[in-house]
């Protein structure tokens, strides 16, 4: 395969994206009546409107967004709302591209030193890219749920965070995520994947803001709780059927099980030092627990897949992200049986998570010190002035030692 220059694949993923806008937009925004909604009332409050404001959620269990995407969805109240629809859908899909950009500059600091060659990271993100964009579309555009679209953007700028060593980022951007989606939380285990002394400045940038965003709504509207008791049917496509939940709707157990599955099975995934599979793992998790089986589902997988496929592993085919993509997404076109779809969706889960905790993946070693025991699974803590360079703990690798020139962290 000839050699991609620093911009050429990030063009063919923008022209991608952009494609897939125009095909997909003319039918899009099949959710954003509930954002447009939650945006009006969570700044109603301020006009006296009894069930908006604090009492957002006590009024209107079923709009299952966090605060942080209503306040950014109100921003586009202004507008007319077809306008205001095609302008957050236009915003949402270019944050696709924006993503894949933070999964390659995420890659080139955590391999750097290691002597990785950037051509095939290159490769692997384009490659990666080409199958997540699609899916980007889905949630972006098709449904138009910027919660989604929010909660995964701010998790892929906290893995760039956390590969630069910078806890307080690290913290605030997962708890952006949280305060977007309350399905973020299944990533939580991220901060563990920082060095444990940064742990406690981490996780009090991370709970602070948590607190900072949902307990208002809790406090002052103490009904907001009703919100956390929504159901929605259990659909027999589900790989919930398959579990043997045959409940018609959310049983009561579901949604806490989601976040304690997703939460363990992150943690473990640090523990075993493959912090690129925390995001795939805690959206595992929710495919394999959740009733439903919207398509936009797909879209936290396919962003765990990416960064499985440029960080975890240095194949140069993305084998998970394609996976991915044909066995969630290609299966609802081709797959007509419900029974069956519910079957590959819970292979698709079983089958992943066994292989990014298990599956042997060839370790990080410095360059230049062959046979030393590998490096810390992150950087230290960034000095003042420090060069991207030097983030690691041990000896610092020259430019000679790196990954090359003309990498992700030059782009």
């Amino acid at each position: 395969m000839p050699a991609i220059s620093q911009r050429v694949h990030l063009v063919l993923l923008a022209a991608w994206t952009v494609l897939w806008f125009i095909v997909v937009e003319p039918h899009g925004g099949f959710s954003w009546h509930y954002l447009r909604t939650g945006g009006e009332l969570i700044y109603a409050g301020a006009s006296g409107r009894d069930d908006g404001g604090l009492n957002l959620y006590a009024h209107h269990p079923e709009l299952q967004m966090g605060p942080v995407s209503f306040l950014v969805a109100g921003l586009f109240n202004p507008f007319p709302e077809a306008v205001g629809q095609v302008l957050a859908a236009a915003l949402m899909s270019a944050l696709g591209p924006v993503i894949l950009v933070l999964a390659g500059r995420s890659a080139a600091s955590y391999f750097l030193g290691t002597g990785t060659n950037h051509q095939r990271l290159r490769r692997r993100v384009l490659i990666a890219g080409l199958a997540f964009i699609p899916m980007w579309i889905e949630v972006a555009v098709r449904f138009g749920h910027l919660d989604d679209v929010l909660a995964l953007f701010f998790t892929a700028l906290a893995v760039r965070s956390l590969t630069l060593g910078n806890a307080a980022s690290t913290g605030v951007f997962l708890a952006l995520a949280v305060d977007s989606k309350p399905t973020a939380l299944a990533f939580l285990p991220l901060l563990l994947a920082l060095p444990r002394h940064q742990w406690p400045r981490a996780g009090l940038w991370c709970a602070g803001l948590v607190a900072l965003a949902w307990l208002p709504f809790f406090v002052g509207a103490p009904h907001s709780f009703a919100a956390a008791q929504f159901t929605i049917p259990n659909q027999p496509a589900s790989a919930l059927r398959w579990l043997g939940v045959g409940d018609p709707r959310t049983p009561s157990w579901d949604r806490p099980a989601q976040a304690a599955l997703g939460l363990t099975l992150g943690c473990l995934a640090v523990w075993r030092g493959r912090l690129a599979a925390v995001v795939l793992l805690g959206a595992d998790a929710r495919i394999l627990l959740d009733p439903s089986v919207y398509t936009y589902y797909t879209a936290s997988v396919l962003l765990g897949t990416l960064l499985w496929d440029v960080i975890g592993q240095q194949r140069l085919v993305p084998w998970w992200s394609w996976i991915g993509l044909l066995t969630l997404y290609g299966s609802v076109f081709v797959v007509p049986d419900d029974s069956t779809r519910g079957l590959l969706r819970l292979g698709f889960v079983l089958v992943s998570t066994a292989y990014v905790l298990f599956w042997p993946v060839r370790e990080r070693r410095e360059r230049h010190s062959r046979g030393r025991a590998r490096r810390p699974l992150m950087p230290a803590a960034r000095q003042g002035g420090t060069d991207e360079r030097q983030v690691y703990e041990g000896a610092v690798p020259a430019r000679g030692h790196g990954a090359g020139q003309g990498g992700f962290d030059h782009p």
